[in-house]
């Protein structure tokens, strides 16, 4: 094969950091507890942002075996450099410092290019037991990576039943063939794309094919299911079964904290708080491949836990004071469903669930300060898979929508003869806004003074917080800030005039980058809303002349207002409210989109001049 950089199409340079020149994935299943999997990787790194996608790694753990691993470095012209064989490779933890104990390593080689372009060429063969999990095909792994050709191949010789489903083929210069003993896929000559600001995750766009065995096996544990009532069926009988045990000590003890309450949520918010103070979080990735949880009573002993181990042991709290509540499995940080139609081993979270005539509460049980029923961004409003003894139950968590993800601020600001200024006000945060700000309780008083300086109103040169109290009512779920500050230097004072920015302290000037030919849809990510009110007094010896007249934009994509009113010859009122929608929107719409944030952020810098008295 040509090695040289050289000989890569320009088509596939063009938008990428790194060109997929030849990669293989051929697996061979030859009983439901034994599949070989063989990958060989070609990959050309053009600048160093590419070298992400020249990943020279391979994991094992007990039931996994390395049989071969190597890989070779060439140089722009196809000259070789560098050769790895198995024992160049180190060997490490597959996780980091925060886990008490695993059973997955990797091998792998940190090589560090000397100049670009290079290639690598990485190829690795492991035999595992468990099958639970195959390996998907991704062909394109992100933006700016192209592929000049990729395949993958699974045998089925022994024709093992099982299902597959192929996720934004069309398109695609994709060739595809399946039957009962072999699936194929490849794919050739596709260009990279150029991620473009404010659109879709990659996975949302580009192909991706999963495949599930009917029957598998995963750490020597057996399993069997075609849906997710099945799995849930498999996954409470296998891995939380027994689990929930406690001391009679400790259930006797939780039954006094709610001794003579009578609802369950009043018992369950008792409970998490129990469980909130007794424990910690530490990953310990043991088990069933990283599945099964600690058994309750050991975390009840050592006070620490995974994701898995606590909400497990939260469960059995609850277990033992008659609350009813589900294990659940769910993608936590990135924003992004279990698939509801199609059911294999999926998700890289755990969280609570407890029914409450249909309107759901969720519990996070890593988080020593999270309050009851609260999610925030880690875990919302995605599609999780909840473990029932019954079955498996796709459901969605809490949704924080737009004007649901609140923050409202108001107060006083007294302009001084010298341009400074002096402000005491008051923000109050909901929704995803509180799940921002709820953490400042654990900052000390340098950090959060920083933080309002060097983040929140950076933009304010000579900021000076004078004082601030924190309130975080954790039973409403709200967030509020006391705060008083001054500003030296704030407006421009001369003979002429005095004249000073409007909006001190909620400035938001965010215009999205400009596109001649917009590719890619525009998504929105999160929606909000922002109202902010202030009484301002001007300094003694000054008075109002005209005042702007209100300003008002309302669009698809949400809507801004601005008033400014007088009250008397010395003080005026300024309300802002600014909204922000949620939502997915056509390509055709990133325009009026950047239009919309470029007219707020132009009137955000509104300046308004007032004059001495004659």
């Amino acid at each position: 094969m040509e090695y040289s950089s050289f000989s890569i199409p320009k088509k596939l340079t063009e938008n990428a950091n790194a060109v997929v020149k030849n990669t293989s994935i051929e697996i061979t299943i030859e009983d439901i507890d034994e599949m070989t999997v063989y990958k060989r990787e070609v990959v050309t790194v053009l600048n160093k942002l590419g070298n992400v996608d020249a990943r020279i790694a391979e994991g094992y753990d007990n039931d996994t075996k390395i049989k071969d691993l190597s890989a070779i470095i060439y140089d722009a012209s196809g000259k070789r450099i560098k050769k790895y064989k198995e024992r160049d490779f180190l060997d490490v933890s597959a996780v980091g410092g925060g886990t008490l104990y695993s059973d997955s390593r990797v091998k792998y080689v940190n090589y560090i290019p000397i100049s670009y372009p290079y290639t690598v060429v990485f190829e690795s063969k492991y035999k595992t037991s468990s099958t639970g999990f195959i390996p998907w095909w991704f062909p394109v792994n992100g933006y700016y990576v192209s592929v000049e050709n990729s395949s993958y191949k699974i045998n089925n010789p022994n024709k093992i039943p099982w299902r597959y489903k192929k996720t934004n083929f069309k398109g695609f210069p994709i060739e595809a063939k399946e039957s009962d003993t072999e699936i194929f896929y490849s794919i050739k000559n596709q260009p990279a794309y150029k991620y473009e600001n404010s659109t879709v995750h990659y996975r949302e766009i580009l192909p991706k094919a999963v495949v599930s065995l009917n029957k598998f096996s995963l750490k020597g544990v057996a399993g069997q299911y075609t849906n997710w009532k099945e799995f849930g069926v498999w996954m409470n009988a296998k891995l939380l079964r027994g689990r929930t045990e406690l001391e009679p000590a400790t259930v006797a003890k939780v039954k006094r904290l709610v001794e003579g309450v009578e609802d369950p949520i009043e018992k369950a918010k008792i409970i998490y708080k129990y469980m909130q103070d007794k424990t910690r979080y530490i990953s310990v990735q043991v088990g069933i491949g990283g599945w099964e949880p600690i058994a309750a009573n050991q975390v009840d002993k050592v006070g620490y836990g995974d994701c898995k181990g606590l909400t497990n042991y939260t469960k059995a709290l609850l277990d033992a004071v008659d609350v009813t509540s589900y294990y659940t499995v769910v993608y936590a940080d990135e924003k992004r469903d279990i698939d509801k139609d199609f059911s294999s081993i999926q998700g890289n979270h755990v969280i609570l669930n407890i029914p409450n005539k249909g309107n759901d509460i969720w519990l996070e049980c890593t988080s020593q300060t999270m309050p009851f029923g609260f999610l925030g961004d880690f875990t919302d409003d995605r599609n999780v898979l909840v473990i029932t003894p019954e079955g498996g139950v796709i459901k969605r968590t809490t949704v924080y929508k737009d004007e649901k993800n609140l923050q409202k601020t108001a107060g006083e600001i007294t302009l001084k003869k010298d341009g400074s200024l002096t402000a005491s006000f008051k923000r109050i945060s909901e929704g995803l806004q509180y799940d921002d700000k709820f953490g400042y309780t654990g900052f000390t008083e340098q950090e959060l003074y920083k933080n309002y300086k060097s983040k929140d109103w950076s933009y304010n040169n000579n900021l000076e917080i004078e004082s601030v109290a924190l309130t975080n009512n954790k039973d409403d779920i709200i967030f509020t800030e006391e705060i008083k500050a001054s500003i030296k230097n704030y407006a421009t004072v001369n003979n002429a005039e005095y004249l000073f920015r409007v909006n001190v302290f909620n400035r938001n000037t965010y215009v999205p980058k400009r596109y001649r030919k917009r590719k890619l849809p525009l998504k929105i990510y999160r929606g909000y809303k922002n109202e902010d009110i202030f009484k301002i007094t001007l300094p003694k010896g000054y008075i109002l002349g005209n005042l702007p007249p209100e300003k008002f934009i309302n669009t698809k994509f949400g809507t801004y207002k601005v008033s400014i009113t007088k009250i008397n010859d010395t003080s005026f009122m300024y309300n802002r409210v600014l909204s922000i929608k949620e939502g997915v929107y056509p390509k055709e719409d990133y325009r009026a989109y950047r239009s919309f944030r470029r007219s707020i952020a132009k009137y955000e810098g509104l300046r308004i001049a007032i004059t001495k008295k004659l």
